[in-house]
């Protein structure tokens, strides 16, 4: 006969507070490793935790400061309030938002000022109406201005401050009587917040977020190319031997291409903030990285689909299956190669040296499996064995022009940056 075992709740005192003190140190255990790997994954998480930490000690010195204090007073809490909001992991998002803040505090406080300087000369009665007046008209055209889509990815941010900021700076106005003195403060506070963040951000281990879309991009591509070089051995070794395919890298790498869309474009329109970085300077074409991304993820759909392939039941090669595996095989294998050469460049910023050759023979390949479709004869043959390797010659066939365009895409790529041809050795 079993007997349940008594609950937390009813046992003794004791022993209910060693069950919950062996529960909170486990959880704090659990706690502990989870933070550990957070930090092992990206130690620049670690590096940008405590350039926050120093960017508001900065701030805070004003406080400290008593002249300073002085001057500014209770409006340096704008300033903290600004490091907080504006300080980003990337240098790309710090700028974007602290560029976005302080211009439009600045040109929001002037436009407040003239507001209520206009409000002044209507008299008593009729301030109140010309301020109403004026923060609806302001506030609607700027929210309406935001679902443009060019304001919206770039400006979206500064917008908003500016509706917050012109509101506080022209409803105040009517009770406060040294306005100009405190819009002069809080415009002061808040650019001297944005600046701190910003030197901050950039000086001292700064994270490229053009780096990072250039990564993410070239990575992309080599999954591709990883998945293609290894595809045909797979495929065919399944038909020939029946075993069970095994979890294998390159046969998940590429999905992570299906969802990466918006990923790139909110890369891409920070980078455009990076004006500084050495490596690609002014008027860098960050659109063309979407581009090449956006052909990159076209060409993954495809991919899946010879991937559901490789996990079809197929136990034996069919005729039909053996005389397709040579020009498939090559497809494959050059497709890997053009797309690991075309990663290359997009990273390393080089000229393309041999992807023309690659997609020639990949080109003649693709036309050599076409001519083995078009004259197969069919008689006497059995579908069931011929369908699925006619699937597998079709989708590697609608591969080639994607690889193409990628190829096409990474070459006005290198063209509009300008990238460099790598050296050649000559040999004595």
């Amino acid at each position: 006969m079993n007997i349940a075992a008594p609950s937390i709740e009813n046992a003794r005192p004791f022993t209910r507070a060693c069950v919950w003190h062996k529960l909170l140190a486990n959880k704090i255990v659990e706690v502990a490793e989870k933070i550990k790997k957070l930090g092992q994954d990206d130690p620049r998480r670690i590096v940008h935790s405590l350039k926050v930490g120093l960017a508001l000690t900065l701030v805070s010195l004003f406080y400290y400061i008593q002249p300073l204090y002085d001057r500014i007073g209770e409006n340096l809490i704008w300033a903290v309030m600004t490091v907080v909001l504006v300080f980003e992991f990337s240098v790309g998002a710090t700028l974007g938002k602290g560029l976005n803040r302080m211009i439009a505090t600045f040109s929001s406080g002037a436009l407040g000022y003239g507001v209520h300087y206009l409000a002044t000369l209507a008299g008593e009665k009729g301030e109140p109406i010309v301020l109403g007046f004026f923060v609806v008209i302001i506030a609607a055209t700027v929210t309406f201005v935001r679902f443009f889509p060019t304001m919206k990815t770039r400006y979206d941010y500064g917008l908003l401050i500016f509706i917050l900021t012109f509101t506080l700076v022209s409803v105040s106005s009517y009770r406060e009587d040294k306005v100009l003195r405190m819009a002069h403060q809080r415009v002061t506070t808040i650019i001297m917040g944005s600046f701190i963040a910003i030197v901050t951000c950039i000086c001292i281990r700064p994270v490229w977020i053009g780096e990072e879309l250039q990564n993410l991009v070239a990575n992309n591509i080599e999954k591709l190319g990883n998945f293609l070089q290894e595809f045909s051995g797979e495929y065919f070794k399944i038909s020939e031997d029946g075993q069970p395919l095994s979890d294998k890298p390159f046969l998940q790498g590429y999905k992570s291409l299906l969802t990466s869309k918006n990923t790139e474009e909110t890369m891409a329109n920070l980078a455009r903030w990076e004006l500084w970085h050495y490596r690609f300077g002014f008027c860098h074409p960050w659109k063309q990285y979407v581009k090449i991304g956006t052909l990159t993820r076209q060409c993954a759909y495809k991919i899946d689909a010879l991937n559901n392939y490789l996990n079809s039941k197929i136990q034996t090669l069919s005729e039909f299956g053996s005389k397709i595996q040579d020009p498939s095989t090559e497809i494959c294998s050059e497709s890997g190669k053009a797309l690991r050469e075309l990663a290359s460049t997009v990273k390393k910023m080089n000229q393309p040296t041999s992807v023309n050759a690659h997609i020639e023979n990949l080109k003649t390949a693709s036309e050599y499996l076409k001519f083995m479709l078009d004259t197969y004869h069919l008689k006497d043959a059995n579908l069931q064995d011929i369908i699925p390797s006619a699937e597998v010659a079709l989708t590697l066939i609608d591969v080639v022009p994607c690889i193409v365009k990628i190829a096409d895409a990474v070459h006005e790529l290198a063209s509009l940056a300008h990238f460099k041809t790598p050296a050649t050795r000559v040999s004595p």
